[in-house]
């Protein structure tokens, strides 16, 4: 090889190597400098950001009558359990009330039962359950769905109109919380979820009640005696044992959401 060539290579690599370098320090220092950024709800106040801006495109492309995928139950997966938060301790599901607050309107909650529930037009499907970590099962479920407890017991509207929850849903406060009976456990839904034609306040799985039969909580809990599917949602938000539903113009706290995350956890 002659030295004209020898030289070049070198000259090649040399420039490499400092492009590379460049490169590296360029990379570190914005890791550096995006890390000792503010906080803002439990993260960066860049990445809190992008997440807003992902959540604004998401809210924008929604549209609330698109139903997700249905299965046959030949299609049902095996069962996986994940998160026992706002589960833990001593509960006693005969002492169970579903308790619906509107913080908006100076009035008494309204607190029902299994069976009030159980006497309220029953829905059944079977639909992929999506987990934030990346796995999904498909499974059956069965309970009331969320819009027809709200024609019922139905959230404030912003306009002092009569609450019409089916047909005019844009007129209702924002947002809906959920709580588990011991708060330690919270999400909040934008309004357009939770009147989604799926969102399903469940009390079977499967064919079979979340409750043993003997009325106590199964070993295997998923939420026993009642929990939220809602499959335009990740995992995360579809709470398990719901407490409290509570109607609200402000966004609500999420737990998860308060460790960083994404409010809005759209699939």
């Amino acid at each position: 090889m002659s030295l004209e060539p020898q030289a070049q290579m070198r000259k090649m690599s040399r420039r490499s190597f400092t492009w590379a370098g460049i490169a590296v320090l360029t990379g570190f220092g914005s890791l550096k400098w995006l890390a000792s950024r503010r906080d803002d709800a439990g993260t960066g106040w860049v990445f809190r950001r992008v997440l807003s801006s992902n959540e604004g495109l998401m809210r924008d492309i929604f549209y609330e009558h698109k139903l997700v995928p249905t299965f046959e139950e030949k299609d049902i997966t095996p069962e996986r359990i994940n998160g026992v938060d706002g589960m833990k301790g001593t509960f006693d599901p005969a002492a169970w009330r579903l308790r619906i607050e509107q913080v908006d309107q100076i009035a008494e909650p309204i607190e029902l039962t299994l069976d009030d529930l159980k006497k309220m037009p029953r829905t059944e499907y079977i639909t992929e359950f999506c987990c934030i970590e990346g796995w999904s099962v498909i499974q059956k479920w069965a309970g009331v769905l969320l819009i027809d407890l709200m024609e019922k017991y139905p959230p404030s509207t912003t306009t002092g109109e009569k609450p019409d929850p089916r047909h005019s849903p844009e007129k209702l406060v924002p947002y809906v919380a959920m709580l588990t009976p011991d708060e330690a456990y919270y999400v909040g839904l934008e309004m357009e979820a939770a009147t989604h034609p799926q969102t399903l306040l469940a009390y079977e799985r499967n064919g079979e009640s979340l409750l043993a039969p003997d009325g106590t909580v199964r070993v295997s809990d998923h939420g026993a005696p009642l929990r939220l599917i809602v499959p335009v949602k990740y995992g995360v938000k579809n709470l398990k044992r719901i407490g409290t539903i509570r109607y609200t113009s402000d966004r609500p706290k999420d737990y998860w959401a308060e460790q960083g995350y994404d409010w809005y956890d759209g699939l």
